[in-house]
């Protein structure tokens, strides 16, 4: 099967590099003009079913891409984003002089960081992988699409490529990113991997 994995739009948490996480961040009005031009970008794709996190910012997104298929969007509560409990609301920088050592760490050993009152990389990777493996049994030759997160986009990819949740800064998932990867059995292709050309001729709305 073939599957289109795509991050939501911009929000003003990802403008400012917050930590957002299970906070439902509405997307701003470029961040609708971002998942638009996914939309547009996708029209042509026979989609099967397009699939959503929870979040209001993914769900937006889903249900502009799930339109020109006539789909409803389904919700999938395993690709939330990560929790991040405490950090929530917090910028890069405020993360670094409120919590410097779990700070550096999230930047060097992600896999060994537990934000306070949020999830592990860990449980986020295997909720994910098992809520990728339904997605994949339920639509064995047929292209569906995911609209997700930053980390979860990461995991998505680093397991295509047979890599693990430590390596989590070695792909990028920026707003409105587009993945496409190819499954067959026990393989995994990766066709292309965060493209953004769709939104270059994009006239800018601002944040």
């Amino acid at each position: 099967m073939r599957l289109f994995a795509v991050r939501h739009g911009a929000t003003e948490y990802s403008r400012d590099r917050r930590f957002a996480g299970a906070r439902d961040v509405p997307l701003t009005t470029d961040g609708r003009l971002q998942a638009d031009a996914v939309a547009q970008a996708l029209a042509g794709v026979a989609a099967a079913a397009v699939y959503t996190s929870p979040l209001e910012r993914a769900r937006v997104c889903a249900e502009l891409i799930a339109k020109p298929h006539r789909l409803e969007p389904r919700v999938e509560p395993d690709f939330r984003e990560m929790g991040f409990g405490a950090w929530e609301g917090l910028r890069r920088d405020e993360l670094a002089q409120r919590f410097p050592r779990e700070a550096e760490a999230w930047g060097l050993t992600p896999h060994f960081v537990t934000p306070p009152d949020g999830e592990t990389l860990g449980a986020t990777a295997a909720r994910v992988r098992a809520a990728l493996a339904r997605l994949i049994a339920a639509h064995a030759g047929e292209t569906a699409i995911v609209v997700t997160h930053a980390i979860v986009l990461r995991l998505i990819v680093l397991a295509a490529l047979g890599l693990g949740p430590e390596r989590l800064w070695s792909v990028d998932a920026s707003p409105a990113g587009i993945t496409e990867i190819e499954y067959a059995g026990d393989w995994a292709t990766v066709h292309r991997m965060n493209t953004l050309a769709h939104l270059e001729a994009r006239p800018e709305a601002g944040a």
